[in-house]
């Protein structure tokens, strides 16, 4: 089948492989892209394993957590344009979203769409958001929410850049000081600003890693020096790759972005700060939302729109 100039542009953003590279593994695997990135990636030509999304919507996260502490909500609301983001209008709207959303019973967005507006109970949550698009005259979407509930700790949050990003951790604790409640904030930072996938390495299913196995085998097959080397000697490299992985993934394991050592993980600061409070401290879960994560925004020449409305 023939290869679209698009199809090469979107493989290319998605792996930083060049422009014949991602030619050839499109044409190898007939247009199928998710294939055509592992192509690349068995090859060792992809330079970076990036979402198979392009991330361009606008809008905001916002986090809300109980005035105890023990219960949390973050959402992602949606809009056209960033300048709409940054109006206040928008901004009082996702506030209030938040608010349902941390005292909602719904189980989906769509539950939560469909149950009474808690600020006017005449209309459904969809009903309200539709009469803030008339106001404000922007398509908008409530995109997704998170609740999370500890009941032997706490639930802290992060706020970065103004809203892009929104964080959630959830902390088992005994013991709830200034100090404790710092290092949750710092380990959301981690969050916000590392984007592990998984907590700990508990969280990684088995089917996973066989997967990466498979892909750093291939890697190591189309090297003509490291296919060389002793069976022993390739699996010793797999197992070392794939610990290297997971210490980038699982957030625990990642090294602590404000070590003073350069080398602490997180699991060993959080440890540092249960011991030096006397306290016994599980970071049990976390959420990260990012606006637009995952949806593709319709590109624009705005040069071209303008001629248009000029009739040229």
């Amino acid at each position: 089948m023939a290869i679209t100039a698009a199809q090469v542009k979107e493989l290319r953003e998605m792996t930083g492989a060049g422009m014949m590279d991602c030619k050839k593994a499109l044409t190898a695997t007939e247009g199928d892209m998710d294939k055509a990135v592992e192509f690349l990636r068995e090859k060792g030509l992809a330079t970076a394993q990036k979402k198979a999304s392009r991330v361009a919507a606008e809008g905001l996260c916002k986090a809300l957590v109980a005035e105890n502490g023990k219960k949390a909500v973050v959402v992602e609301v949606n809009a056209e344009t960033d300048f709409v983001a940054k109006n206040e209008k928008f901004q009082g709207y996702v506030a209030d979203v938040a608010a349902q959303a941390l005292n909602t019973e719904a189980a989906d967005i769509d539950a939560f769409l469909a149950e009474p507006w808690t600020l006017d109970t005449t209309k459904s949550v969809k009903e309200a958001l539709a009469a803030q698009i008339a106001v404000i005259g922007e398509n908008m979407n409530i995109r997704r929410f998170a609740q999370v509930k500890e009941d032997n700790g706490f639930v802290a949050s992060y706020i970065h850049m103004g809203g892009k990003i929104g964080v959630l951790v959830d902390v088992e604790t005994d013991v709830v000081n200034d100090a404790i409640k710092e290092m949750a904030k710092n380990v959301a930072m981690q969050v916000a600003a590392l984007k592990p996938l998984y907590t700990s390495d508990s969280e990684v299913s088995a089917d996973y890693i066989e997967h990466e196995k498979e892909i750093l085998l291939a890697q190591i097959q189309n090297d003509p020096k490291e296919s060389q080397k002793p069976e022993k000697v390739i699996q010793g490299m797999i197992q070392g790759r794939i610990k290297k992985e997971l210490k980038e993934i699982c957030l625990l394991d990642q090294v602590y972005v404000k070590a003073e050592d350069g080398k602490q993980t997180v699991g060993n600061y959080v440890a540092q700060v249960a011991k030096e409070n006397g306290a016994k401290i599980t970071i049990k879960s976390f959420v990260r939302y990012e606006t637009g994560e995952g949806i593709e925004k319709k590109e624009e020449n705005f040069a071209e729109e303008v001629a248009k409305q000029m009739g040229k």
